[in-house]
């Protein structure tokens, strides 16, 4: 898998910039266009690089402070034939789909994360759906719920600063699960209490709820599950693999937990709602705890600029400005 990097430097460091990127290993190409960037005013490089080659070229870039001066745009091509970038893929160390560009993660994650009206209102319809499957004893209405839930997000953030210690990222993640969920439970026993006196579902419906008995029964395969499902969701982000992130949300159950909770409340059920808050606070828990440990697993295995070489970027870059 190889990938396009189109960078814009202003004159004074296209130079270094270029021989940087001649100099990585697993790049195929080297595309210069001078002047072609208007502003900033500079020129503008495309490069074509092997996936797992990218970390590296972006940390000297980033000694190089290129996104200070300019900036760094990074798409994948469709279909690429080019002998030169296969010969890239084998000469770059490891395989593509392993390859984490910690920028790439924290921008996917960061879009998640955010307390927008579109979260909070993905968030509302899960838990009514989950509370519509809870009253009615029907496992399908569970499944979209968790299908439609977007919580991984979130939490899939709080990973990420917590591996990478970007604090604003964590803090933003946690205001969207902080408001997010007390809403949504909110919303949804609000939807329970005016549906019992409207005839909707007798108030002994959660007596009936055989096939939803598991969220208010957390036990230790509620851990192992999020657990799991944690470490599938954050290989499919690093890999982008959007598909398996299907299987991550529909494996959980933070929304029927939530929903749970808040349905039970309404109608005097106080032990299922504990029950259910721990199920909640598990799969929260585990998830987190996974998909950190997958990133730090990535951070000790990866391989980092050498001393000398950001040294010597560091001094090519102050002969270029001077």
């Amino acid at each position: 898998m190889v990938v396009q990097l189109r960078i814009c430097v202003p004159g004074e460091l296209s130079a270094v910039t270029v021989q940087t990127c001649r100099d990585q290993q697993g790049v195929a190409e080297v595309m210069v266009a001078k002047g072609a960037a208007v502003v900033p005013p500079g020129h503008v490089l495309e490069v074509l690089i092997a996936r797992e080659a990218v970390e590296e070229l972006l940390e000297k870039l980033e000694i190089l402070k290129i996104r200070d001066a300019g900036s760094i745009a990074m798409t994948t091509p469709e279909f690429v034939l080019s002998k030169k970038a296969d010969q890239a893929e084998r000469s770059a160390p490891g395989d593509g789909a392993d390859a984490v560009i910690w920028d790439d993660v924290t921008r996917q994650t960061g879009e998640d994360s955010r307390l927008t009206w579109n979260f909070l209102a993905f968030l509302v319809l899960a838990t009514q759906l989950a509370g519509i499957g809870i009253v009615t004893d029907s496992p399908i209405a569970i499944v979209g719920a968790m299908a439609v839930g977007p919580e991984f997000g979130p939490l899939a953030a709080l990973a990420v600063s917590l591996a990478t210690r970007q604090w604003k990222l964590g803090r933003r993640a946690a205001v969207a699960l902080g408001v997010g969920f007390p809403v949504a439970m909110v919303l949804a026993a609000l939807t329970a209490w005016l549906s019992v006196p409207l005839g909707l579902f007798p108030r002994d419906a959660l007596d009936k709820g055989s096939a939803v008995e598991f969220i208010y029964h957390p036990g230790p395969y509620s851990l192992i599950v999020a657990v799991l499902a944690g470490i599938a969701g954050m290989l499919s982000i690093i890999g982008r693999r959007s598909a398996a992130l299907i299987g991550v949300f529909i494996s959980v159950t933070t929304v029927p937990a939530a929903g749970y909770v808040a349905v039970a409340l309404v109608l005097g059920e106080y032990q299922k709602a504990a029950g259910s808050a721990l199920q909640l606070l598990l799969n929260l828990v585990g998830i987190v705890a996974a998909a950190l440990a997958v990133l730090l697993f990535y951070r000790v295995v990866a391989r980092r600029v050498p001393d000398g070489v950001a040294r010597r970027l560091q001094r090519q870059r102050s002969g270029a400005r001077r």
